[in-house]
């Protein structure tokens, strides 16, 4: 089993899609694609500690060689048991919430919070600033020709 699978594992594990994982573990989405498309056969030393310092869990042994148990917690449950053991319909009923009251952000009205408050911005105030500087004078002009003298003039005083 390649690196690039060994990824592709966790994000099922973690239920993500690799812009979201990309995004969890401070990566850019374009390295994710490329690690799982093989284009970069190898993820660099930083991809990799990222995703452990985000992701304990998993373990680092198994990441880089696919040896032992993908995840520390649990070495027994494969990232397809937990898929099956999450799994919940879409529109499936709370049973958590048992409670036959019904719930209270049904029945609420739609209230104005009032006015908005605009607050203005400062005036910006700027001051241009001339300063006078002495008048400038040639002190030596240098011409180079192209067999690789020159000549100086100085002006008179």
């Amino acid at each position: 089993m390649s690196i690039s699978e060994r990824f592709k594992m966790v994000m099922e594990y973690k239920q993500l899609n690799s812009g979201a994982f990309a995004e969890s573990i401070g990566a850019s989405a374009g390295t994710i694609s490329h690690i799982i498309g093989l284009r970069n056969k190898y993820p660099s030393t930083d991809i990799i500690l990222r995703l452990h310092q985000r992701y304990p869990d998993i373990n680092l042994e198994w990441l880089l060689t696919g040896k032992g148990p993908m995840s520390n917690e649990d070495p027994s449950v494969t990232p397809t048991e937990i898929e099956e053991e999450q799994e919940y319909p879409l529109f499936a009923e709370n049973v958590l919430d048992t409670n036959d009251k019904p719930n209270e952000s049904e029945n609420r009205k739609e209230m104005s919070s009032g006015d908005p408050v605009v607050q203005s911005k400062g005036i910006v105030h700027q001051e241009i600033i001339y300063k006078e500087r002495p008048p400038r004078r040639i002190t030596e002009i240098r011409i180079f020709f192209d067999d690789n003298t020159y000549e100086t003039f100085k002006p008179e005083k």
